[in-house]
């Protein structure tokens, strides 16, 4: 795996939840920041896709406000069929 250093400021509370947890879990600096990254861009990942889905959804029942999702939530939860 081809790596590249960077460097970041962080904030001094921070560095010491990270060394701390780090510590805690056996492991370094990298790995636990490593791994923070990873699960940050894969959960941004899976909201991107959240959207996509419902931007599409949307679009095919002819939704353009939030208000008309909002009513049609409220219509499901209180058994009313909306659209």
């Amino acid at each position: 795996m081809n790596t590249q250093t960077l460097n970041i400021a962080l904030p001094e509370d921070l560095v010491k939840k990270v060394d701390e947890l780090a510590k805690k879990e056996f492991r370094n600096r990298s790995d636990l920041i490593r791994e923070a990254l990873r699960s940050y861009i894969k959960n941004n990942e899976k909201w991107e896709e959240l959207f996509t889905y419902g931007k599409s959804v949307a679009k095919r029942l002819s939704i353009t406000t939030e208000k008309e999702v909002n009513d049609i939530v409220a219509s499901s939860r209180h058994g009313k069929k909306s659209v």
